[in-house]
């Protein structure tokens, strides 16, 4: 029998059972599904949110050439995008192996420049050492890494993450993200603030370079500025005073100056600085042996001071102090492999001299030695050609006394001619004696006299008498064409006195008196000797000695003389200064 509608070999209620099982299979794949598209569409977000603040960031470094300006939005947008309470962003300075705070959100920044970490110290420093990041969610001040900031108002936050910058061969530096309730970092925030990092350290590293590379173009620059200088017909204070200043002004200098040695005193003495510190300025001058700009000069080589005020041996501490030094360089100057004198330059902050740093210090310190033996080369030119000058004028004066004595002269024999006119020869000689010793300008009225009675003394003295001859007054400084006039005045005075006031007597005393007065001179030779005549008259009575004297003093200096008796016999010289 045949029945229809029965030939299912499955039974019904089989059947159903199974269609209720693919549809919880198929809900199941449906819910993985969802869960799928959830996971991507999360992921899909983050890398959005990546994109979006990796995008913000390059617009940033690409709109702020300003180091300090980008790293600053920086931080604040880490802030935002990450989540955070504070960002940090720490630059490493290799000179020093240091961490430096160069930029913080918003209410930090107060204590950007001045946290400090060695690498290895604190948590940042582990970051920096070890080149891996480090996310703890809660309690992070008590993780044995912590270091705490004191200049930072508040540091007791429960989550850190900290990632290192790479440059590209070595880090730049750490970047650090706070908050202050725990927080869990997942993997898209420490991937995120990785890229930003990555990003932020290949800016730092192109901004870092670009400024080497600006600062060694000012560097070369200011030694090009440098050499024109000293090929210039500037004077030698003017010089130096701009080998200083340019020195200062490209390398970031407190202080620079130019010191030179005084080899008499065994010192170095300043000879030019741009500060205007009159403290610094006006000390004292530095003993050799007492001093670290000494060594430079006694070890013909640079000295290098990290922080002056705690170095035992510097002799200013006080003044480093107060005018904000700290270290110091000192190059010497070396011509011909002989020290003329060193130059000094400080840092305001603590800072290691790089080899650049000598090699561009030590190339300043040759110009600043070449412009100084150029300018001693002038001086001395100038010198001989003035010398040439005053030895011709001196010349034609002994030829005029020569002339003036033959015509006007009355003498016993041509001994005393001689005598006098080798007196005469001998006062000249005497100032330019000083001259050479001294300076071109100016001559000691009183070294003068000195000079001359020491010069003179056997000429002018006979031996069978004993005269002494003082020197007293104020110490007043002549033009050397005044100072060549008053040495023969001083000669033909004192040898008068000698010759007519000690012709019966054995001896005495003669004093040459200097005075200084408001626009005058005055020449005072006193002698203890016999009185002037009761009929004495400077007009009638003048010799060959008073002649000369009175020709002096009225053709040449525009002053006055007199002979008196006055305690004495007096004769006065005045003379307009």
């Amino acid at each position: 029998m045949t029945h229809y509608g029965n030939n299912s070999k499955t039974p019904v209620g089989k059947r159903t059972a199974g269609a209720g099982t693919d549809l919880r299979l198929l809900r199941k794949e449906l819910a993985a599904a969802n869960a799928e598209k959830a996971k991507l569409q999360e992921a899909l977000g983050e890398a959005q949110q990546e994109a979006d603040a990796l995008r913000l960031i390059g617009q940033v470094i690409g709109s702020l050439p300003n180091l300090e300006e980008m790293l600053k939005m920086t931080a604040d947008i880490v802030v935002n995008v990450v989540g955070a309470d504070l960002c940090l962003i720490y630059i490493l300075d290799e000179s020093k192996n240091e961490l430096v705070l160069r930029a913080a959100s918003r209410w930090a920044r107060g204590a950007v420049g001045k946290i400090r970490l060695k690498v290895g110290e604190g948590i940042t420093g582990w970051v920096a050492r070890q080149r891996k990041h480090v996310a703890i969610g809660h309690d992070a001040s008590l993780d044995s890494r912590f270091k705490p900031a004191p200049e930072l108002r508040q540091d007791s936050y429960q989550s850190i993450l900290s990632v290192p910058m790479p440059g590209k061969t070595d880090i730049v530096g750490v970047i650090n993200v706070r908050t202050n309730p725990p927080h869990e970092y997942t993997e898209a925030q420490i991937r995120l603030l990785h890229s930003i990092a990555s990003q932020v350290g290949g800016a730092i590293e192109n901004a870092m370079q670009y400024n080497r590379m600006a600062e060694r173009a000012s560097r070369l620059s200011t030694l090009s500025e440098v050499s024109k200088t000293v090929a210039s017909n500037l004077y030698l204070d003017e010089v130096l005073q701009l080998i200083v200043a340019m020195t200062a002004e490209s390398m970031n200098f407190r202080i620079c100056s130019v010191m030179l040695l005084d080899e008499e005193h065994d010192e170095l003495v300043i000879k030019a600085t741009q500060s205007k510190s009159r403290a610094y300025i006006k000390k004292p001058n530095l003993k050799l042996h007492e001093s670290v700009a000494g060594r430079a000069v006694i070890e013909r080589k640079p000295i290098t001071i990290r922080d002056v005020r705690k170095t035992p041996g510097y002799r200013y501490p006080d003044i480093a102090k107060q005018e904000g030094l700290c270290s110091l360089v000192c190059m010497p100057l070396l011509v011909k492999d002989e020290v003329i004198g060193v130059l000094n330059c400080y840092t305001q902050r603590p800072h290691v001299f790089s080899e650049e740093d000598i090699q561009l210090l030590s190339a300043l310190a040759s110009h600043a030695a070449i412009a100084i033996e150029n300018a001693k080369l002038m001086v001395r030119s100038a010198i001989i050609q003035e010398m040439h000058h005053r030895v011709k004028n001196s010349l034609q004066m002994i030829a005029s006394l020569l002339r003036l004595q033959i015509r006007y002269g009355k003498f016993d024999s041509v001994e005393q001619v001689l005598k006098e006119s080798i007196n005469r020869i001998v006062s000249i000689a005497a100032v330019h004696e000083m001259l050479s010793h001294e300076n071109l300008d100016n001559v000691s009225v009183k070294r003068i006299a000195e000079n001359l009675i020491a010069a003179n003394v056997q000429g002018l003295v006979p031996p069978d008498k004993r005269i002494d001859i003082a020197v007293s007054g104020d110490d007043v400084s002549l033009p050397s064409a005044k100072a060549t006039s008053v040495a023969l005045i001083l000669n033909e005075l004192i040898h008068n006195a000698v010759k007519h006031g000690y012709k019966s007597a054995s001896g005495g005393s003669i004093s040459v008196e200097v005075r200084e007065g408001a626009d005058n001179v005055r020449l005072e030779v006193v002698n203890d000797g016999e009185p002037l005549p009761a009929d004495f008259d400077l007009k009638t009575h003048r010799g060959m000695g008073l002649q000369i004297v009175e020709n002096l003093i009225h053709d040449n200096m525009g002053g006055s003389f007199s002979v008196v008796n006055d305690q004495g016999v007096k004769a006065t010289v005045e003379f307009p200064t």
